[in-house]
């Protein structure tokens, strides 16, 4: 196991764009407080405005930090395919089982270390500009940001596993980018037409959406005009963790049964 971890560690640090994806989500999501800090230094730091500053607008649907790293997961193993390496990585690691856990296990760690490190730079930026962060470690901020995490984490394992399912990296992307960005907000919009309310109570199980609810400061819904009688934080988070399991255990075994 420790060889699988050694190989992983040093595929994921040896790629360029690695470090290419990491430095442009960080500098994305540092982005968001930039611009608050230079527009709205006269608004009060209430703590859905400390949450959105800290977590770069993940929380107003534009998770910057998380789209990039689920870019990184679908390279953890669509790379492999897309250039012809899975077969010289199985020689050296048959053991396939072994293979996909230091995978999730690098790329998690990866994940985790670099979300802290946004995380931090972002307060740092509200810090620079309003020369404090209320609440920072006080719920309800402290639980958003939690919440945060573990959204990127799921999400970047998401992509691995639609990585090693699709065996490639073209696939994948238009699903990681298909399903939150259009498929699930139409279902969101076609709920509120009176002939479709039958799809009001598929929307709290929508993964990406149920996703969201992991870094809520206010009420369940959102705002969003409908009761949808959401899950609660770690509810939704159970959900959007479900269909990542689902789909990494999909792909794990038929990496296991196929040639290659």
């Amino acid at each position: 196991m420790l060889d699988a971890l050694r190989f992983e560690w040093m595929r994921l640090t040896t790629l360029r764009s690695t470090y290419w994806l990491v430095g442009i989500g960080l500098l994305a999501a540092a982005a968001i407080p930039v611009i608050f800090g230079l527009t709205a230094t006269e608004e009060d730091l209430i703590p859905e405005f400390v949450a959105l500053a800290v977590n770069g607008g993940a929380s107003f649907g534009i998770p910057f930090l998380a789209v990039f790293m689920a870019v990184i997961g679908i390279f953890a193993t669509g790379h492999e395919y897309r250039h012809g390496t899975i077969q010289p990585t199985l020689t050296a690691l048959p053991q396939r089982s072994r293979l996909i856990l230091a995978k999730i296990l690098v790329v998690s760690a990866a994940t985790i270390a670099v979300t802290a490190v946004s995380m931090a730079v972002n307060a740092g930026v509200v810090l620079v500009f309003f020369d404090e962060v209320p609440g920072l470690f006080d719920d309800p901020v402290r639980s958003a940001l939690l919440g945060y995490a573990v959204y990127t984490l799921i999400y970047t394992l998401v992509g691995l596993g639609l990585g090693l399912l699709f065996r490639g990296v073209p696939s994948a992307l238009v699903v990681i980018f298909l399903m939150p960005l259009i498929i699930e907000n139409v279902i969101v919009g076609l709920s509120s037409l009176p002939t479709l309310d039958w799809l009001v109570p598929v929307v709290k199980f929508l993964p990406f959406t149920a996703g969201t609810l992991l870094m809520s400061v206010g009420p369940a819904d959102m705002g969003m005009g409908t009761d949808f009688d959401f899950f609660d934080r770690w509810g939704s988070g159970a959900v959007f963790a479900g269909f990542a399991a689902v789909i990494i255990a999909a792909a794990w075994t038929l990496f296991k049964k196929r040639d290659a």
